[in-house]
């Protein structure tokens, strides 16, 4: 039956539209995380060999001679969420949902190179001041490691942010507009009061917030140390744009592809995408027909090919309507 015998949107229908219309660098983190995470819960950790290889060599450990033989691990440990329990999955979703609450408008606002560059220089940034701290006070074992997770990244995007934009609010429940740059404040400060007595990773939140303020001053005074991060993205020139190429052969084209489930031929597999509340009527009146399933399917096609940015005003209407079916 198609959409216009008036059969609902599956959740996980809806989940692809949203997903697959967010800015591209924000997909692939997002995704590579969340897969990550699942992965490691599910079987990895159970398997002794895989465990010990996580720890040892993807974790990241802030001393020498260790990280200067295995540099990589200022990149990989920001993508690790290796915690057990409530508690990891509380570490990956708020990590994630941090990125998208603040992430996805700096996206927008300053491109997908951008942002993707300021997540993983926060991340080594984080990495490097935790080396910083062990080294100077060796004796404590607060920094020592092994440290996981995306916290200096998602910082380093958040503070970065905060920095460019001091007046910039964020809605907290129970609280009310809070100023990013209070909040990151905030954050830090607790770091400190439970500094003693937790595993939180504090060296490498402080080096995060100090690269987002480094790489904000950059942004503010035009200076480009950010258009390496296209050739991950499978894309050069201004990085403004989470437009998704049509071809393309980085790393992350492939795998965002293949998360995607975009195997073969668009028509065998479509991606999805989220529509914009601006597309929606603002009249409020009901639409003027429901958009049936062979319109949705060419207009995901046409987003598999050249991305959610290529749609004509009309299709993303379409598009819009079918997801509120």
């Amino acid at each position: 039956m198609s959409l216009a015998n008036g059969v609902r949107m599956s959740a996980g229908t809806r989940f692809r539209i949203w997903y697959a219309a967010q800015p591209r660098a924000l997909r692939a983190l997002l995704a590579i995380n969340v897969v990550l995470y699942l992965a490691w819960n599910i079987p990895l950790r159970y398997i002794a060999p895989v465990n010990s290889f996580f720890y040892a060599y993807l974790a990241l450990h802030p001393q020498l001679p260790d990280l200067l033989f295995r540099p990589w691990q200022l990149v990989t440990y920001n993508f690790l969420h290796l915690g057990p329990g409530l508690g990891g999955l509380l570490h990956v979703a708020f990590n994630m949902l941090w990125l998208v609450w603040v992430g996805r408008d700096f996206e927008e606002t300053h491109g997908s190179e951008r942002h993707l560059a300021v997540y993983l220089l926060a991340g080594a940034g984080g990495g490097l001041f935790s080396l910083l701290l062990n080294g100077m006070f060796p004796s404590s074992g607060i920094f020592a490691g092994p440290i996981v997770g995306a916290s200096a990244s998602v910082l380093g995007v958040v503070s970065c942010v905060a920095f460019l934009y001091p007046h910039k609010r964020i809605g907290l429940l129970f609280i009310g507009p809070v100023r990013l740059i209070h909040l990151v404040a905030a954050l830090l400060i607790l770091d400190l009061l439970f500094m003693a007595g937790s595993s939180t990773a504090v060296g490498a939140h402080f080096g995060g917030v100090l690269t987002g303020f480094l790489l904000s001053r950059a942004l503010s005074g035009g200076v480009d140390i950010f258009s390496w991060s296209g050739l991950f993205l499978g894309r050069r020139g201004d990085g403004r744009t989470g437009r998704s190429p049509a071809s393309g052969g980085s790393f992350l084209t492939r795998l965002d592809s293949w998360l995607a489930g975009r195997r073969g031929s668009a028509r065998e597999s479509r991606p999805t995408a989220r529509v914009h509340p601006l597309h929606r009527d603002p009249s409020g009146r009901p639409p003027e027909r429901s958009p049936d399933a062979p319109d949705v399917d060419r207009i995901l096609d046409k987003i598999s090919e050249e991305g959610y940015d290529a749609l004509t005003e009309d299709e993303k209407r379409i598009l819009y309507e079918a997801s509120q079916k």
